[in-house]
């Protein structure tokens, strides 16, 4: 078992999009009918979410799903959890305006030690200022508890 990491900084609005951010339904809409703008509408937005959602870093929906990512969106990988929450705070320390808050770091990150260490996930996200808003990750892989049906995307 190891840990990969993302990050990912963007504009909210981009971030609320979730159609992009799930993956494509397995099935394909019926081929649109001539005359109905419905139904055409729907297959060109299958068409977008088909290629989007496996060539954009935005964050998924479902943690586990940046397994589905290409490799080159992983930012680090670990084998032990230690590592890659060290990874983590550093991501979170880092500027501009890196996470304040309130909780006692080293309660959060005895947390996801032990959260990554029976194969759980970490997604967290936090604005930047304006409209800017990060989200960085650590994803369980090899297998990934949540769905362990998901390949490395390493191999």
């Amino acid at each position: 078992m190891h840990h990969h990491g993302y990050t990912w900084i963007g504009e909210k609005t981009a971030f609320d999009n979730e159609a992009l951010r799930r993956p494509p339904h397995p099935h394909p809409p019926p081929p649109p009918l001539p005359a109905d703008p419905a139904t055409q509408r729907l297959t060109e937005r299958y068409r977008e979410v088909v290629t989007a959602f496996t060539t954009t870093d935005l964050p998924p929906i479902q943690t586990a799903h940046w397994l589905l990512k290409p490799s080159t969106l992983v930012r680090g990988t670990w084998t032990q959890p230690e590592e890659a929450v060290e990874w983590l705070r550093l991501q979170l320390a880092e500027p501009p305006h890196g996470l304040n808050t309130n909780t006692d770091p080293a309660s959060w990150e005895t947390a996801s030690v032990e959260r990554l260490s029976w194969g759980g996930d970490i997604s967290l996200g936090h604005y930047l200022g304006g409209t800017l808003f990060r989200s960085v990750a650590l994803v369980t892989c090899s297998p990934n508890r949540t769905t362990p049906e998901l390949r490395c995307p390493f191999g």
